[in-house]
């Protein structure tokens, strides 16, 4: 099932996207939230006449760098042994179709797509082998970077945590299992032009090894999300650009760069 969460009339709901053809899709009301119990209402809108928003919005997101080899080396770091976290704040979350405001502080924006883990419930200290049930689904990131401000500071909480620089979207997957999200294809494009591809099978920790790894330090709540690093490929963002980020068996996130107003 797709479970999104959009605004129509002033109002927020979630709902699940029905459909193939993209003009042709529609959203079916869920009653309550999709961490709980829930039923389809029947109630059914085009998803054409509604606003898609961030499909959750995150206590916190955690996100793992370093975790694709060839992304690591041309960048000239070194592949770490271990997995490497770091945080975005709730405030940097954007949705599909909202603005990347290229912020004032960085002269060189860049995109990085990213397979999203979304968590289902709260959890702490998972074994391997209970990872697949905290699990909510899956949804397409960019974790949007001020490369010369990582560089220059040692720490990357304005790098990486600046406002819009983490869209997520279109929705939330959650018919696909652990194995199957583990080879899944990654791409990215600038104004239709390929910048990255790569396949998740690519990671060098798994998606069950970050789970384990960050909750053996801290709670996971409902909503949070965990992105799994990104494949080779990163490069600039200007302002006018259209950044798509493509993951097989999930969807497209689209989004724009314009100006910090």
């Amino acid at each position: 099932m797709r479970i999104a969460r959009f605004s129509i009339d002033g109002n927020v709901a979630f709902g699940a996207v029905e459909g193939d053809r993209p003009d042709e899709l529609v959203l079916d009301i869920i009653k309550g939230i999709p961490f709980a119990d829930f039923e389809l209402s029947g109630t059914k809108v085009p998803l054409s006449k509604v606003r898609l928003l961030p499909p959750v919005l995150p206590n916190k997101v955690v996100a793992f760098g370093r975790n694709y080899a060839e992304h690591a080396r041309e960048l000239g770091n070194e592949v770490p042994d271990a997995p490497f976290a770091f945080f975005k704040p709730s405030t940097s979350v954007i949705g599909p179709g909202d603005d990347i405001q290229y912020p004032s502080f960085s002269e060189d924006l860049h995109h990085e797509a990213e397979l999203a883990v979304v968590i289902g419930r709260m959890c702490r200290e998972v074994p391997r082998e209970r990872v697949k049930d905290v699990i909510f689904g899956y949804t397409c990131a960019n974790d949007v970077t001020a490369r010369d401000v990582q560089k220059r500071e040692k720490q990357w909480a304005r790098a990486k945590g600046f406002d819009t620089s983490c869209p997520l979207g279109p929705w939330v997957e959650t018919d696909l299992d652990v194995e199957t999200a583990s080879d899944l294809t990654v791409q990215l494009t600038v104004n239709g032009e390929q910048r990255q591809l790569g396949r998740t099978s690519e990671m060098i920790h798994s998606i069950e090894d970050l789970i384990v790894n960050i909750t053996e330090a801290m709670t996971l709540l409902p909503g949070d999300v965990i992105l799994t690093g990104t494949p080779a490929g990163v490069g600039p963002l200007i302002v006018g650009d259209e950044v798509a980020v493509t993951i097989e068996g999930i969807g497209t996130l689209t989004n724009k760069v314009v100006k910090r107003g």
